[in-house]
């Protein structure tokens, strides 16, 4: 079933941002498809019927999108069966804090395979198909990691500031051909499980928009692809109106 304006992925789509992105895009009049590891199809099967109940077209696929024949399958499936592409976000954290010599080559590895490689795999397939159309948006969620190394994140930073440097040269290289490539770094703590067992009750944070709010977050990458393309933003950053930087 095609979609009146085509497919949106979501690459990364927890109970936070990426759910919050999927279901804007959804109100926008796309059918989303989200990609979350094939341990969590469960949940992320719950969201798809929660966003079809609302009215919109919404299908879940459990994916590693560090895998490159899955990504490409992904791809190829979604342009077959649901529709053109023309929103692809790449939307997976991989945060996680070490010191620099608790910091194993595995956890290097996998940190930067999430969140940077993985990226690259997203962008490439969504330009497989949109560069011939000339036309659609690639959006990557960056943190403010991606614009420095903290201690203890090592790993993180310097996967984010790879994906950053992705986006950079997918934007240089896509732009004249009618993609809209963006990055937007995502600088504060937001609301979310994580945050609330780390935090307990959010409530007057929320109530005086000392953190960030998912949906409030997820207006500014629809608002990315709606931008005309004689003023089309690269970066973005997002945060807090309290929020030290």
């Amino acid at each position: 079933m095609a979609a009146s304006k085509g497919a949106c992925l979501v690459v990364g789509v927890g109970d936070g941002v990426g759910s919050a992105i999927a279901k804007a895009f959804a109100a926008e009049g796309y059918t989303v498809c989200m990609t979350r590891r094939p341990r969590h199809l469960d949940q992320l099967e719950a969201l798809a019927a929660e966003i079809r109940t609302g009215g919109h077209d919404a299908y879940a696929f459990g994916v590693d999108a560090r895998a490159e024949a899955d990504m490409i399958a992904l791809v190829d499936r979604i342009e077959a069966e649901i529709g053109p592409l023309e929103i692809v976000v790449f939307n997976i954290g991989a945060n996680v804090r070490f010191d620099l010599t608790q910091t194993t080559a595995q956890v290097f590895s996998k940190v930067w395979e999430m969140a940077c490689f993985a990226g690259f795999l997203a962008a490439r397939e969504a330009a497989r198909v949109m560069v011939p159309r000339g036309r659609g948006t690639i959006l990557f969620t960056g943190a403010s990691a991606s614009l420095r190394g903290k201690e203890g994140f090592s790993a993180f930073a310097s996967a984010k500031a790879g994906l950053r440097a992705v986006a950079q040269s997918a934007a240089r290289e896509l732009g004249p051909k009618g993609v809209h490539v963006a990055h937007v770094v995502v600088d504060g703590a937001i609301d979310g499980v994580f945050i609330r067992s780390m935090r307990g009750e959010v409530g007057d944070l929320l109530d005086q928009d000392l953190i960030l709010k998912p949906a409030d977050i997820a207006l500014n990458y629809v608002h990315l692809h709606n931008q005309p393309r004689s003023a089309w933003t690269h970066e973005l950053d997002l945060r807090p109106w309290s929020e030290s930087w």
